[in-house]
């Protein structure tokens, strides 16, 4: 494989920066004008599981669906699917005949294009870039994230206060056509198929599983990340009212703790798209479960004037998050055979995401019942548990250990 791969990355990259980027300024937008009007813990966990809802009950089928068709073709439909989902509610929102429920309905169907994309990108990774250089793009792509994760909150938080909502939905809008715009740019070969396999989609998610289960070691990898996320993700929704409740912060606060999270993962993404560290992948996930746990503990126990110490943990915890995710992408894209990727990750996602909204429904009660600062130390303190045991499954350390030279 020559060196054209890294302007295909450069094109595709270059594209995605702008619908990450949009996408991540409305999101923020939908989340600062949700915590405004209701207030209410619960109100944001229905949110967030209206948004992850599609994926998990879909991405075994869409999986499928990826390994099936042109990788390329489902990134541009779900992007431009993405777009026209979000064109409608802006509409709605000038007609001034938007409701709740409205954006609800909007989340679930960005959710169904993204069931598509995410595994689909994903996917298409290693049909594109040498096998070594695999964890270093995933580093890479994080950085882009993180970029567009610091600067689309604080654009939101400023959006949404000068202007109305229905403005600022056009941003994601233009950031979804330009991102398929970019595609039309280059090719994306597709893995070729077996040959007499049949078109059975129950057979082929079945492959799928069998791709997971079959491997001990990776089975215990995405079972241990799967149980961090169900802690993990009640606890990301809670960030904004944490700020504007107890802390007592602003919008403006609000939003700089979202982009405080991504500069952390921007320097995690640094970190590892710099170079191919030759270490144990799965341990290096470990140590980020113990320090994303440490981090959220350590923040149920600040006092209401300590926002600054708040954001000095968040910006950790996203060096943390950002390192997990290159490391796991970089570990399934290496130990999983690329005709099988697209199955394997939307199983992921909905495997992780299903539990996940369990949290997420019961974070809403909790939070609201409990505290705010409770539920921060309860889930850290759980991650931090998960951490010590998953350093202490052997098949799972064995699963990446550096081949010793022959």
């Amino acid at each position: 494989m020559d060196n054209n791969w890294k302007k295909v990355f450069g094109i595709i990259w270059a594209g995605q920066f702008f619908s990450l980027l949009t996408s991540s300024l409305v999101n923020f937008a939908i989340i600062i004008w949700l915590s405004i009007k209701t207030g209410s813990a619960e109100m944001l966990a229905y949110a967030a599981i209206a948004a992850l809802l599609p994926q998990s009950i879909i991405g075994p089928f869409t999986g499928v669906l990826i390994d099936r068709w042109s990788r390329k073709r489902v990134m541009m439909l779900a992007d431009s699917f993405i777009a026209f989902c979000t064109l409608i509610l802006a509409v709605l929102f000038w007609l001034d005949v938007a409701r709740m429920w409205h954006i609800f309905i909007l989340l679930g169907l960005r959710s169904v294009g993204s069931a598509f994309h995410m595994p689909a990108m994903q996917a298409s990774v290693p049909m594109l870039a040498p096998t070594d250089q695999l964890t270093r793009i995933a580093g890479i792509n994080q950085i882009i994230t993180s970029v567009s994760q610091i600067a689309g909150p604080a654009l939101g938080a400023m959006f949404i206060a000068i202007w109305d909502i229905e403005y600022v939905l056009m941003f994601d809008v233009a950031g979804a056509l330009i991102a398929v715009t970019s595609l039309l740019f280059v090719d994306i070969p597709d893995p070729a198929r077996a040959e007499n396999k049949e078109d059975n989609v129950l057979g082929e998610i079945k492959e799928g599983a069998m791709e997971i289960i079959r491997n001990r070691g990776l089975s215990w990898v995405f079972l241990f990340s799967v149980l961090v996320i169900f802690f993990l993700m009640p606890v990301s929704v809670l960030f904004p009212l944490m700020t504007l409740q107890y802390f007592g912060g602003t919008e403006l606060q609000a939003g700089i703790i979202e982009a405080i999270w991504s500069v952390g993962a921007f320097f995690g993404g640094i970190i590892m798209g710099i170079k191919v560290y030759k270490v144990n992948r799965v341990g290096l996930i470990n140590w980020m479960y113990l320090i994303c746990g440490i981090t959220f503990l350590l923040s149920g126990l600040l006092p209401p004037s300590g926002y600054i110490w708040f954001a000095i943990l968040t910006t950790i915890a996203g060096v943390s998050g950002a390192v997990y995710n290159a490391a796991f992408t970089g570990i399934v894209q290496t130990k999983v055979a690329p005709a099988a990727l697209g199955r394997v990750f939307s199983m992921f996602y909905t495997f992780s995401l299903i539990p996940a909204m369990l949290g997420l429904i019961g974070i809403g009660f909790f939070a609201d019942g409990l505290g705010l600062t409770t539920s921060f130390i309860t889930c850290g303190a759980i991650i931090i548990l998960i951490g010590i045991i998953a350093f202490l499954t052997p098949s799972a350390m064995r699963l990446d250990r550096p081949k010793e030279k022959e």
